[in-house]
């Protein structure tokens, strides 16, 4: 009786997947650091920040107020800020580089968080005595009162663009 003996064929296994390579990784959302989106949020955070410190800075007066003395310290941290951070982005768009570490986007989320808040604070206060100047006491005709209006609405203005800064950089850290 012939018995017909089974070949063995090797076969080889499956490669071993690695988990945290299926995760699919979405693209960067224009806005985020590292991405030309947020090199534009960035430099419109510096022009309006700028642009607020240097109307302040112009008048004579602003540091007999302590709100207009907050909003420039405000608005100089911001320059600051946003110019670093521009330099960064500009750097990482020129290299080719991802700014997706969980550490840099923590840091950045920080920040954006501390400036905005100081901004807001800041342009809120300047807001309230600026009202306050020019229709509680009607004393616009020595004071710089468009000047200062000018000021605090840039200062507002740069506040609403580091906005979306923050909410992006949050919602990436969060999504991890």
């Amino acid at each position: 009786m012939s018995v017909s003996r089974p070949s063995v064929h090797p076969v080889e296994a499956p490669p071993l997947i690695d988990v945290a390579a299926l995760r699919v990784r979405m693209k960067d959302v224009q806005g985020m650091p590292g991405t030309a989106g947020g090199l534009a949020l960035r430099l419109c955070q510096l022009v309006f920040a700028g642009v607020s410190l240097a109307v302040m800075a112009s008048t004579n007066d602003f540091p007999s107020v302590t709100a207009f003395c907050y909003l420039v310290a405000a608005v100089s941290l911001q320059c600051v800020w946003s110019l670093s951070l521009a330099i960064v982005d500009l750097y990482a768009i020129s290299v080719r580089r991802s700014l997706r570490n969980c550490n840099v986007i923590c840091f950045f989320t920080i920040g954006d968080g501390i400036t905005s808040t100081l901004t807001f604070a800041a342009a809120c206060a300047s807001a309230g005595i600026t009202v306050l100047i020019a229709n509680d006491l009607n004393r616009c005709a020595v004071n710089h009162c468009k000047r200062f209006e000018s000021a605090t609405a840039m200062a507002f203005i740069s506040w609403f663009v580091v906005s979306p800064s923050f909410l992006l950089n949050f919602w990436s850290l969060a999504s991890r």
